[in-house]
């Protein structure tokens, strides 16, 4: 604590906010992003609906396109049902304790610590990756933080530590120590307050924890876009099922576990009715996005048609390239957009 108010200068604009709105907004853009990289988005939607019921009066797209880059759409999903369901089942009141935090949806126990703690002051304490770090590395846990045993094993501990009258400072404090200097990698030992008594220090295993006993498995999955264009205009479709990426839109997809090339992807689609040569397939690269448990490889494909076409199997519509900025794509795809359509 006495370093928080002394040293730690990691300034970022949610840490001095009070208003529950604006802290849960800061924690679910957070949710499985860095902080440097959820700030400008934190500035926009800000800006763009300053109270919860400007974001629940809201339509779905303008809110997916602010989000767009982000990732986990879901969360925005769940942030956009939260908002509208505190303002029209709650009367614009955010939920003040634990239980009721826990309710909404897209919030788990630590999201809901969180904004107990830093919106209302309430004894809960918050244990996200930089909490698991500190601790593991203080006290020397070699119990895996991925356990079922492990979390609660965190969990306890955290609480046990926690300035109960005080603890959004205390946590904010355990968090920007994780964040600033106890970090993954190039930790500062030599500048952290606890560092007399870190188990890890003097043993030389500070790298070493904390303990995670599953490794990731990541997926390849190989994306080939075919944009139909017809003079100013571009085939789109929203994604609707249950995968990566639900609600953006994107070009016509074909998804193969391999690699296609030009003539692959006519063969694709003349067995979908749509007869187009290969000759009219203009190949213009690809990109790839790495996402928690996949990398996606994007390749895109160009074919200019003289008259608009019936696309099979997906809904979908022609819309004008010039109003391609009002909805939201994933990442890759608005990269390639914006290269061949400058907007």
């Amino acid at each position: 604590m006495q370093w928080h108010h002394t040293d730690n200068d990691r300034s970022l604009p949610w840490k001095q906010e009070k208003d529950p709105y604006r802290i849960w907004l800061s924690e679910i853009i957070l949710q499985q992003t860095r902080a440097q990289q959820g700030l400008p988005y934190y500035l926009r939607f800000v800006e763009a609906y300053p109270t919860i019921k400007h974001m629940a009066k809201a339509a779905d797209e303008d809110v997916f396109r602010l989000w767009q880059g982000l990732g986990y759409y879901n969360r925005c999903k769940n942030m956009l049902a939260s908002a509208r369901y505190i303002v029209n089942e709650l009367n614009g009141k955010f939920p003040n304790t634990y239980e009721s935090l826990l309710a909404l949806k897209g919030i788990g126990p630590y999201t809901a610590a969180a904004i107990g703690s830093f919106a209302f002051n309430l004894p809960c304490a918050v244990v996200d990756g930089n909490v698991y770090r500190v601790l593991a590395r203080y006290f020397g846990i070699e119990t895996a933080t991925d356990t079922t045993e492990g979390k609660n094993l965190f969990q306890s501990l955290a609480l046990e530590l926690l300035e109960v009258k005080k603890s959004a400072a205390y946590n904010q404090a355990i968090m920007d120590l994780g964040a600033t200097v106890c970090t993954p990698a190039n930790y500062s030992c030599d500048s952290c307050p606890l560092q007399s008594k870190c188990f890890a220090y003097p043993k030389g295993i500070v790298g070493d924890l904390p303990i995670k006993s599953k490794k990731l498995t990541i997926r390849k999955r190989y994306f080939h876009y075919v944009l139909f264009i017809v003079n100013d205009k571009v085939w789109i479709h929203k994604r609707t099922d249950k995968d990566i990426w639900q609600n953006l839109h994107e070009p016509y997809l074909i998804e193969n576990d391999t690699v296609l090339d030009t003539k692959g992807i006519s063969t694709w689609l003349k067995k979908s009715s749509m007869a187009v040569s290969s000759k009219k397939i203009a190949y213009e690269g690809m990109l790839s996005q790495k996402l928690t448990h996949r990398i996606i490889e994007s390749h895109f494909f160009r074919v200019e048609l003289e008259k608009q076409i019936q696309i099979p199997e997906k809904e979908g519509n022609w819309m004008l390239i010039k109003d391609l900025k009002k909805v939201a794509f994933p990442k890759s795809i608005v990269s390639y957009l914006e290269k061949i359509f400058y907007f």
